[in-house]
């Protein structure tokens, strides 16, 4: 199944430019303003899963955040961040994989980004399996900062289904491991005009969980 993922997701960057995927936007304006809002120290790590080519790592780097990592199962959307940050690429750690089948080192990071990933985990293994990741590579009082697609968002992106979300119904895939902080609603103008609608939630490790 990653093996198949992966060859989907590089044959997407490999044939359209920036403008061409309907995700695309300049700067992630939502996931920044949750993620300035948690104040995370600057030393601590963060990971942007999903990240592919977007610029959510340039503006960490940029805020002074020295443990950057970012997950994508695309090297080719990958490879063009690194020659886009030139090098400011060299300290962040690139991971090619999967997140539901990635090792990631446990209890490290502080915070954990994903604009649109979670949302094409339609099968609730799948799900069970990104939620366990989470779990385990995020450290007791770290947040995950989730964004997917509305309950009114599309049915499908770049020719895969979706699932579609409301706060709560996002919030209630992670329990008991993490409860909510805060949500939001974050309209998207698309490359081609278009809007389509995100449900975003922060959520928060529990320290007391020791399940996963």
């Amino acid at each position: 199944m990653t093996a198949t993922r992966q060859t989907h997701w590089d044959t997407v960057y490999s044939g359209k430019t920036e403008g061409q995927t309907s995700w695309f936007r300049p700067r992630l304006d939502e996931s920044l303003r949750l993620i300035d809002a948690l104040d995370v120290p600057r030393e601590q790590a963060v990971i942007d899963v999903g990240g592919g080519r977007a610029t959510l790592v340039d503006d960490l780097l940029a805020r002074g955040f020295a443990d950057v990592s970012v997950l994508d199962l695309s090297a080719v959307a990958m490879a063009e961040a690194q020659l886009r940050l030139g090098p400011q690429a060299h300290p962040v750690h690139w991971i090619v994989g999967d997140v539901t089948g990635v090792e990631l080192p446990a209890a490290h990071y502080a915070l954990w980004h994903d604009r649109a990933v979670f949302h094409f985990l339609t099968e609730a293994s799948d799900q069970a399996r990104y939620v366990a990741a989470a779990a385990r590579a995020v450290r007791p009082g770290g947040c995950l900062v989730i964004g997917a697609f509305a309950e009114d968002g599309p049915e499908r992106c770049s020719g895969l289904p979706v699932a579609r979300y409301d706060a709560a119904t996002l919030a209630s895939r992670f329990a008991p491991s993490f409860t909510l902080v805060t949500e939001s609603r974050d309209v998207h103008r698309t490359p081609s005009g278009s809007e389509q609608t995100f449900t975003y939630v922060v959520l928060q490790r529990r320290s007391d969980d020791h399940g996963a």
